[in-house]
């Protein structure tokens, strides 16, 4: 035990220096594959995140006034400074029990043609109508005078910690989500869209995680970012060990006083938005989407009937693909090389979630609801019982 408290002052003290929250890594979860250089969606070219993180109040909820906890995220392929620039895209999901808007065009064109938004279930028609309002401003269409698009907006279900009826999501905040949006390291826990969300039994919210890998004479990133708001804590796995069934009687909002909500274990959602700069076509990166399951059902998902687990996949190789009026050539990998891209998908998304698991923090939310991070110190020394990092 005393190694265990030795090593999380030294990952305290680290970070906090960075002022920096520890990852899953820096606790020495184990995982499969190798990281980019930061370990993000943002370790593929140009990608850029950016949120705005709405927390406001206490105590009992008067709707319309709060307690707030909610936000948005905003993510751009190739940066907003871009402006239109569509990449190949598609996408899959695993329960249909949520919302991402837009995604029928994608299915018929092959293309995304906008950023990627997430928020929160009753706030996607308010960041969709401010996007478009946004390419007004911005001229997103460089002078084009007649053009259509379709926004698209995912969400997950925050009612548990914020007062959801109260629409506290404006114009203002996408906007800000919007502006901050950049490339290099992203925070993860606690904000955007992720703000208000569990996870697994734990305070769930905004993670990243990527991987690098070589086919051939070609180094290839991929890079995945979730919202995570779903599973069952019985189910919580991590690095192959029942973590939640050990960590049963740990606090968390299960055994608190029954809260003023109707939420059943193992409801809520999960949105998973990944990124590659290899030359994919609309069919492979389907077929990318179609394999986040197995890194969802690796920390314990299940796709339950409560569950929205909605999934987009893109590549921002082929920049000059999109073209309305030209015949242009492209690149793309054969479909024997994808099992890289498979298994680097699942590993991805796996410790993506457990990273937004890790960097979350306790939060009490609407009525006196609290959802509690999950504990570093016996979610090591669990590990440890398993043999999973070394005494």
């Amino acid at each position: 035990m005393k190694n265990i408290f030795i090593l999380l002052i030294i990952a305290s003290i680290c970070f906090q220096s960075f002022g920096q929250k520890p990852r899953a890594r820096d606790l020495g979860v184990p995982f499969f594959g190798e990281p980019g250089k930061l370990n993000s969606i943002t370790d593929v070219k140009g990608v850029e995140v950016g949120y705005s993180t709405i927390i406001t109040g206490e105590g009992e909820n008067i709707i319309g006034e709060g307690p707030v906890r909610t936000g948005v995220t905003a993510i751009f392929p190739r940066g907003k400074a871009k402006k239109f620039s569509p990449v190949y895209a598609n996408w899959y999901s695993l329960n249909g029990n949520g919302e991402m808007t837009g995604t029928t065009w994608i299915t018929e064109s092959g293309f995304l043609e906008t950023p990627i938004m997430i928020t929160n279930t009753n706030s996607v028609g308010v960041v969709r109508d401010a996007v478009l309002k946004w390419y007004v401003d911005t001229d997103w269409y460089k002078g084009e005078d007649w053009w259509y698009t379709y926004p698209v907006v995912a969400e997950t279900y925050d009612g548990f910690l914020n007062d959801i009826y109260g629409f506290h999501v404006k114009e203002e905040h996408v906007l800000e989500a919007i502006n901050n949006a950049s490339s290099g390291e992203i925070i993860e826990g606690n904000v955007g869209g992720g703000t208000g969300m569990m996870c697994l039994g734990f305070k769930g919210g905004t993670g990243t995680a990527s991987r690098q890998f070589k086919i051939a004479d070609s180094t290839y990133t991929l890079g995945a970012l979730v919202q995570a708001n779903f599973g069952a804590k019985f189910n919580l796995t991590i690095s192959g060990v029942p973590v939640g069934r050990e960590l049963k009687d740990t606090l968390n909002y299960e055994m608190r006083k029954p809260p003023k909500s109707t939420r059943k274990e193992g409801d809520g959602s999960i949105i998973v938005v990944i990124a590659t700069d290899a030359p994919l076509l609309p069919h492979q990166l389907k077929r990318i989407a179609q394999r986040i399951p197995i890194g969802i059902g690796n920390v314990g998902g299940r796709g339950s009937n409560g569950s929205g687990d909605i999934f987009i996949a893109f590549s921002t190789a082929n920049e000059n693909a999109f073209n309305r009026k030209e015949i242009v050539g492209i690149e793309s990998l054969p479909n024997d090389q994808m099992n890289w891209f498979f298994q680097s998908t699942a590993e991805a998304v796996e410790e993506a979630i457990i990273n937004a698991m890790i960097a979350a923090e306790d939060m009490e939310g609407i009525n006196g609801n609290k959802a509690y991070a999950i504990p570093h110190d016996l979610l090591i020394q669990t590990l440890k019982k398993y043999n999973r990092i070394e005494e």
